[in-house]
């Protein structure tokens, strides 16, 4: 017999140890207007965070007469006059300071199909959506600090590498040199929609950026379609306008038509999830962004409905990441270590409307497809409600990632930490008012959920505004040299010392000579240049001074050089033996921590393991245990019913028995009359005279029948014996003997009273103990009646 389960009890709510460091998830509600003025709506807005549903007049229940209305509450809930602007400051903006600042984030729009999911992502001609608003926005807050080209390198296992611009310019150089890939005629145009959407007015940005650090952006595009992952970036070795079959009516395929690959999710070392092989192109502008953004929403799979002329049929996913990294102390160049790059991740999701085929119609692959969206939404939703439960009352239930690539993708925002924004798109139509239930439930639930809060990045350590710091101070010591007779126009910094040192020296007076007498211009000039020769001379002595006490200043300072170098030295080796110690301890102590960390994994599932496995013994006892007791009572009332059962049949057959006794006592009297009938016959045959005629047994029975059957039998002498089998045994003590002659034994005498010769006596007395002994005894299976029998002694003969 199969087991009832039972629900367990749920424990009390778990206090979180630190509040502070956990956010509940944000969900906005976002109304979309009516098609027509005429069309009946069940959704209304009471105010800034609150809407009220309610059937609509034609549903069932409102026929019944039950009118229920259900308002719920949001963090902030959009009308049907709310522009994209307002939407973009209040949901999208914190995230795209939040990516800046080094901090991932996820968005992701969620509801019906044709409820304004893709619009509010991606927008309308102009008016741009969530996406290029937050492009835009990224590119007006970085655009003077980013990087060159192949500064930063994606690498195959989500990190990010550091290059120096040597390395930078010879792989742009090498890129350029490589043959463009052919693209599809109209693919290098840009949409006339395309640049409407991207053409926003309100120039955005964030006011706090590091100036001292250098950024990068790439981007990549990928959906998920029928729970496969496919990269929307990936150059196709293909046209895709080619047909897959090379005839209609021959199934011959196409050798040209190469089919998409699907791609992998892996795990990288900080536990975030990745795409291996996904495309990640690096992007300097809004409009190189979105036209990437573009390209790939071309591929993007999507076919008519009964309920959209336009349905997006796979999940799509647009990744933004962001690398930055600080510049040196110089503020020139990207400082060459890997750990002080932060790469930073903001993912749009655009999600397939959930819808029922019952609506649509679908058939084939729009059913398959209809199917696995809803699937993939459902398995979202079990997450969401296993994760509230989990830390509403402390359970700790395993959360199924893994059941759908949608959930498994954005699990390290749940389980890791980020900011995570969901808006809820509905239809307010009285067609929905089912679907628009569901949703509104699944929101509701789903801000109970909390994830972790982003932490701050640390800081490099340098002198922070270093960039404009250090270019002010060369700007203003080249503004001082020029004062200074500094170089200029070329000069070099030698030519500048000599003409600083020359101007030292008195001016040369004039030596051109007007007359022969003229006794007065070289004496003058003799004397200026004895003058100048003096102090020539004492500037060497001067310089041979200075270059003597700087030589000996420099002498002692190089021992005393040496002598510290030695001592570094005899210090750095004892570090380096130190380190290497601490390292090899270290290396211990990590093989040591990975061990330990594994054992307690095995030991955390095998503890889930037992848990489940005590859950489901404990389910199973308390249903033993009610089985247990119902088979109790049952036994119980069984036994009083079997009680009563045997006392009714036991006075039954205390009755029957009673009736039997007293049948087969009268049976035995009768038997008894016959055998005191047969004995008083044998009297009367052996005390009756000879002479006289015996008269017949059967008159005389039928004459003294009344007479017998009047007065009861006498009783018998005997003693009662109990036997072995359990019953009852009676030995008679009285024994009759009868004594009669053989009629062909002895002669008949004529005389009626002849004397009887002297032997007769004893011939007689022999003739009647051999013929005439009986004995009864009692004994089981008598035919005259229970515990009769007769014995006769075998006849003596006389001698």
């Amino acid at each position: 017999m199969k087991a009832v389960a039972r629900t367990p009890r749920r424990p009390a709510p778990k206090k979180p140890s630190h509040p502070s460091l956990k956010d509940p998830v944000g969900v906005y509600c976002r109304v979309r207007p009516l098609s027509g003025p005429d069309q009946e709506g069940c959704i209304e807005v009471i105010n800034e965070t609150t809407v009220q549903i309610h059937p609509p007049d034609r549903y069932r229940i409102f026929r019944n007469g039950e009118y229920r209305e259900t308002q719920y509450s949001f963090k902030e809930v959009f009308g049907t006059l709310v522009a994209q602007k307002e939407l973009f400051d209040v949901v999208a903006k914190p995230l795209v300071e939040d990516l800046i600042h080094g901090k991932n984030g996820l968005l992701f729009t969620y509801g019906v199909t044709g409820s304004g999911k893709t619009h509010t992502m991606t927008g309308s001609p102009g008016d741009g959506g969530l996406l290029p608003r937050c492009l835009d926005m990224i590119f007006n807050s970085i655009g003077p600090f980013q990087a060159k080209r192949f500064v930063f390198k994606l690498d195959d296992k989500n990190g990010v590498d550091v290059q120096c611009e040597v390395d930078a310019l010879l792989e742009r150089q090498k890129r350029d040199a490589m043959p463009v890939p052919k693209i599809p005629s109209g693919k290098r145009q840009i949409d006339p929609e395309f640049a409407d959407m991207i053409n926003v007015q309100d120039h955005c940005k964030v006011e706090e950026v590091d100036e001292d650090n250098v950024y990068s952006v790439f981007v990549s595009y990928i959906e998920i379609y029928n729970n496969y992952i496919y990269d929307l970036l990936e150059e196709a070795p293909f046209e895709p306008i080619k047909p897959k079959w090379n005839n209609c009516n021959t199934p011959v395929r196409n050798g040209d038509f190469i089919p998409p690959q699907s791609k992998m999710l892996r795990e990288d070392q900080n536990h975030n999830m990745y795409v291996t092989g996904c495309t990640e192109v690096e992007v300097k502008s809004t409009e190189e962004a979105f036209e990437v953004f573009w390209r790939g929403q071309k591929k993007r799979r999507i076919a008519h409905t009964q309920l959209n002329r336009e349905s997006s049929r796979s999940h799509g996913v647009f990744i933004i990441k962001l690398a930055q990294a600080p510049l040196d102390a110089d503020g020139d160049n990207v400082l060459q270590e890997k750990e002080q790059i932060t790469l930073s991740q903001l993912s749009l999701v655009d999600l397939a409307g959930s819808e029922r085929t019952n609506r649509t119609k679908a058939e084939g692959n729009r059913l398959r497809e209809a199917g696995n969206i809803n699937q993939s939404l459902m398995t979202l939703r079990t997450c969401i409600e296993v994760l509230r439960e989990n830390q509403m009352y402390g359970t700790n239930k395993m959360v199924p990632y893994r059941d759908s690539k949608l959930t498994h993708l954005f699990k390290n925002y749940f389980d890791g930490e980020g900011k995570v924004r969901m808006i809820v798109c509905v239809n307010p139509k009285a067609e929905d008012y089912e679907e628009s239930l569901q949703v509104m439930r699944f929101a509701e639930m789903t801000q109970e959920v909390e994830v972790a809060r982003p932490v701050d990045r640390p800081l490099c350590g340098l002198t922070p505004g270093r960039r404009f710091r250090n270019q002010a101070f060369r700007e203003e010591l080249s503004q001082k040299l020029e004062l200074r007779g500094g170089p200029k126009n070329g000069e070099t910094e030698e030519q500048s010392v000599t003409e600083m040192f020359l101007q030292n020296f008195p001016p040369l007076p004039s030596c051109e000579l007007l007359d022969v007498n003229d006794d007065q211009t070289l004496p003058r000039l003799i004397e200026v240049l004895e003058k100048r020769h003096k102090m020539r001379q004492m500037l060497l002595k001067e310089f041979g001074k200075n270059v003597l006490a700087f030589k000996t200043a420099l002498q002692e300072f190089d021992s005393s050089v040496v002598s510290k170098e030695h001592y570094i030295q005899g210090k750095l080796s004892e570090k380096e033996k130190t380190i290497a110690g601490q390292k090899m301890e270290l290396e211990r102590l990590e093989k040591k921590i990975k061990t330990l960390e594994y054992k307690i994994e095995i030991l955390e599932k095998t503890t889930t393991i037992y848990e489940d496995d005590k859950r489901n013994l404990q389910q199973e006892l308390e249903s033993k245990s009610q089985k247990l007791q119902r088979q109790a009572s049952d036994k119980r009332r069984l036994e009083a019913r079997l009680q009563g059962v045997v006392a009714e049949t036991a006075m039954k057959w205390e009755k029957e028995c009673e009736r039997r006794v007293a049948a087969k006592q009268l049976e035995m009297q009768n038997k008894l009359w016959v055998k005191d009938e047969k004995l008083k016959q044998l009297k009367a045959i052996v005390t009756e005279p000879k002479n006289e005629k015996p008269e017949r047994p059967s008159r005389e029975r039928d004459r003294e029948k009344p007479v017998q059957r009047s007065v009861s039998p006498s009783p018998v002498p005997g003693d009662v014996f109990k036997t072995r089998g359990g019953g009852q045994a009676v030995q008679f003590t009285e024994i009759e003997t009868l004594k009669q002659e053989s009629p062909t034994g002895r002669k008949r005498r004529s005389s009626p009273n002849p004397e009887p010769p002297e032997d007769a006596a004893d011939s007689e007395c022999t003739d009647v103990e051999t013929r005439c002994s009986v004995a009864l005894e009692m004994r089981a299976g008598s035919a005259l009646g229970p515990g009769y029998q007769h014995h006769a002694q075998p006849k003596r003969r006389k001698p």
